[in-house]
Parts: structure tokens; C-alpha cells; sequence
């Protein structure tokens, strides 16, 4: 299964977005697949299900970070390839999906119990985030 499958059905089994696109990434970065799985658990739904930052994209910044991130003070140059790849992501993802914010891919405020509710009627959650864990996990392997 490829890592875009893999995000997709960690998704569909009742992990969040952050978690789907951050847990296929962890081992080969040195992250341990429980410890990435915790790690991104309250990034879901847009941080916290707030509908603001969507998961996936989150779960990316986390891979990007694991990737290209500073561990030094002194290292500002990891830290500005970080900012681009990053950048870099934000642009292909919004190219393809038309936002990086979750209540504006859902069309629906998953903030609230009534857009939860209607998302949840529609079928969004099943049909739309799937697709962006896919599109983000394809797009970092990509730019990794």
C-alpha cells in the first residue's frame, strides 16, 4: 500500500486528518508511529475541530518540520527552508483544494454542533477529507 492509501485508511478507521498524514511519515523521520498518532491528535478539524487550519495541512507542517526543521538556535538556515517548503506546500495544496482552512474546503462550519451535524449529512467527512489527506501526503512527497 502506498503512502497515499495508507493516510487514506488511517483516516477512514477514525483517526483525524493531522494524524493520517503525520503517522505515514513519522518512522522513516525517526518519529515513532504512536508517539506522531498522540503528537497530532488535537490538530484534527482544523485545530482542535475550531474549523480554522485544516488537519491535513497540519499534519504536513509537522512532516516538513521533521524533515527540514531547525533542532539549533543558530540554524536559520533550516529554519528559512522550513518557512519555503512550507510555503511551497501551502501553494500546491490551495492550488488543488482552493483554501488551506477547513470551514472554507467543507463549506460548512465544523466549529459549531450545527455544522458538525450538517457535515456530517453530507457526507463530508467521508467524502471531501480523504481527498485532502491524499492531496497532502502526494504534495509532500513531492517537495520531500
Amino acid at each position: 500500500m502506498d503512502r497515499k492509501e495508507a493516510g487514506r485508511e488511517c483516516f477512514k478507521s477514525g483517526f483525524v486528518c493531522s494524524q493520517a498524514v503525520l503517522s505515514v511519515f513519522a518512522e522513516q523521520f525517526g518519529l515513532d508511529r504512536d508517539l506522531a498518532l498522540k503528537l497530532a491528535t488535537a490538530f484534527g478539524g482544523g485545530m482542535a475541530r475550531r474549523a480554522r487550519t485544516c488537519g491535513a495541512v497540519t499534519g504536513a507542517l509537522m512532516v516538513i518540520g521533521l524533515r527540514y526543521g531547525r533542532a539549533h538556535i543558530a540554524d536559520t538556515e533550516a529554519k528559512g527552508v522550513t518557512y519555503r517548503k512550507s510555503h511551497e506546500f501551502f501553494e500546491r495544496f490551495t492550488h488543488r483544494n482552493g483554501s488551506i482552512i477547513c470551514n472554507e474546503l467543507l463549506g460548512v462550519d465544523i466549529s459549531t454542533p450545527e455544522g458538525t451535524a450538517s457535515a456530517q449529512e453530507k457526507n463530508l467527512f467521508k467524502t471531501l477529507c480523504p481527498v485532502f489527506v491524499s492531496d497532502a501526503v502526494q504534495i509532500l512527497e513531492e517537495i520531500l
